[in-house]
């Protein structure tokens, strides 16, 4: 099977003017942006034109996270400042300056909002997984502590979409599943030999797949014993970012190889590369979550763009 994505958009006129390094297609119909220049953009993804930005920051964004309804944003700088910011208003509705605070695991890289929106999860340089308060009052303040047992940095932290667990990647390639409701460390997988840049989970809570420095794809059934169910090849450099479909079908993929993949999770195949979409890496992809079948990609070039299903 082939699939064929084309073109649709470049969101070039309000491009970042650095890479782009995370990228997510909302419910509301923004493609919201975060960059190496510290900047934070939701463009309209019928347009392409730049609907609301957040307070550009000195350091680059390293992590983004959305709300379920796609009106809260979550993002964390380099130095650790996690910001979460309301795209209707405007507004920043709050800071945690992480890298101010000791003894709480180290500045965060990573963050997660839950999808239930009350609370977010950081890792970062000390291995673990804090959770702390996204209601504005009480904006990161620490809640509970989840720990991995090493000591190893925190690549990347996701919410399951049902809220349930919390899957964590480390600068080693190992992957940690949480119960949120206990707290407790429920599985550890090694099914990769360097850095797992980027997870993403199935509709259904059920499969989680990693992306990997070592140019590999795991998919994981994390139901009962679990584990590693098949392996997804063909990239030639580091996987730097993956998101499975909505309806569970497909994955897309963005690689230091310059390209972005498409791939059958029925058949474990790819079906589809688009060369250089980005002038370079390709930092990050996502699915539109409603509508006709789409994705963006966001990567060293600093511009958006939407590939739609030929058809579509």
């Amino acid at each position: 099977m082939s699939l064929a994505y084309l073109l649709a958009l470049e969101a070039k006129e309000s491009a970042h003017s650095d890479a782009i390094w995370g990228i997510h297609f909302s419910p509301t119909s923004h493609i919201i942006s975060v960059s190496a220049s510290g900047q934070v953009h939701a463009y309209d993804s019928t347009s392409g034109q730049l609907s609301a930005s957040a307070p550009a920051h000195t350091l680059g964004v390293t992590s983004l996270s959305v709300g379920t309804d796609g009106k809260k944003v979550l993002y964390n700088t380099i130095e650790g400042l996690t910001c979460l910011w309301d795209i209707e208003s405007g507004e920043v509705l709050g800071r945690w300056e992480s890298y101010r605070r000791k003894g709480e695991g180290g500045p965060a890289w990573s963050v997660s909002l839950n999808p239930s929106g009350a609370t977010y999860t950081a890792t970062g340089g000390g291995g673990n997984v804090t959770i702390h308060s996204a209601d504005p009052p009480s904006f990161g303040e620490p809640q509970a502590k989840l720990s991995s047992g090493r000591n190893k940095f925190g690549m990347f932290c996701k919410h399951s979409p049902d809220g349930n667990r919390l899957a964590l990647s480390s600068e080693t390639g190992q992957i940690y599943i949480f119960d949120l409701a206990s707290t407790q460390l429920s599985a550890t997988y090694t099914s990769h030999a360097m850095a797992v840049r980027s997870l993403s989970w199935s509709p259904d809570s059920q499969l989680l797949l990693s992306a990997s420095e070592d140019k590999r794809m795991i998919l994981h059934d994390i139901r009962g014993a679990g584990g590693a169910v098949a392996s997804l090849t063909g990239h030639t450099s580091w996987v730097l970012s993956n998101d499975i479909s909505p309806d569970g079908r497909l994955v897309v993929s963005g690689s230091a190889d310059r390209t972005a993949k498409l791939w059958d999770l029925t058949t474990r195949t790819c079906v589809s590369t688009i060369q250089d979409p980005c002038a370079g890496e390709v930092w990050g992809v996502s699915w539109a979550k409603r509508g006709p079948s789409a994705f963006v990609t966001g990567g060293e070039d600093g511009v958006a763009r939407v590939f739609r299903a030929g058809g579509a």
